[in-house]
């Protein structure tokens, strides 16, 4: 099996993700509803961070404003050194395709393209590497997730699980420093979600910072830090 590759532009001192002051304020029909309250948060390069909350806490939330899906009402959002509350909408979905990789729990493939054509689209997106190499890179990373071997299958032949390796390996196709997981084994039985955790684990060793929504109490020491969020506030 092919080993991961070392992110080369961080280190572990190095902050990759920080939040200030940030609040995010959704208009309703009964006034407005406080999804983030004065959100201060910084994680470093090769964190391995867990965030953990009921439903509406402001999770998902707090993961929209890391990714740049949506912008703060107030507050900054910096991320690898950029000032993503300031990008346009243009810029934004470049930016995103080359900083950060994001795992769904539902995987998101296209079922009529080929796996390996899956984990090419972000590379034609963002246009990161020659075409001529786009293909090889993303058998390697077929590879890394050990499904080299059904690179040619749609994803409709594959397991829950063996789908949700090939969403990891899309979501490196570009080799982000960032992953954004949201609850990527929460379909998945324990057996499957353990060898999830361990592509995880191996990404992390080798210099990528991990951020994950997650249920999964079982697993939660093999994190190297919890957030636990309540009525929009990290406490």
């Amino acid at each position: 099996m092919a080993s991961f590759q070392k992110t080369n532009d961080t280190t572990d001192d190095h902050t990759m993700i920080d939040l200030r002051d940030v609040n995010k304020y959704y208009k309703t029909a009964v006034g407005d509803f406080h999804a983030l309250d004065s959100v201060d948060l910084q994680i470093n390069a090769g964190e391995f961070v867990s965030i953990i909350g009921k439903s509406g806490s402001g999770k998902t939330t707090l993961l929209n404003m890391i990714t740049g899906i949506d912008i703060p009402s107030d507050g900054e959002v910096w991320v690898n050194g950029t000032a993503v509350h300031k990008l346009s909408e243009n810029r934004m979905a470049r930016w995103r395709g080359k900083n950060l990789g994001v795992v769904f729990q539902f995987f998101q493939l296209l079922p009529m393209i080929s796996v390996v054509e899956n984990i090419m689209l972000p590379m034609d997106f963002c246009r990161t590497y020659p075409m001529r190499e786009r293909y090889d890179r993303a058998m390697q990373l077929l590879e890394l997730v050990e499904l080299a071997d059904h690179g040619h299958k749609l994803p409709t032949a594959l397991s829950g699980g063996q789908q949700q390796r090939v969403a990891i390996a899309r979501a490196l196709a570009n080799d982000p420093p960032i992953l954004v997981a949201d609850e990527p084994t929460g379909s998945l039985d324990s057996v499957t979600a353990d060898h999830i955790f361990d592509v995880f684990e191996r990404l992390v060793e080798n210099g990528k910072t991990i951020i994950m929504v997650t249920h999964e109490m079982a697993l939660m020491p093999r994190f190297s830090r919890h957030l636990l969020i309540a009525d929009g506030e990290i406490v």
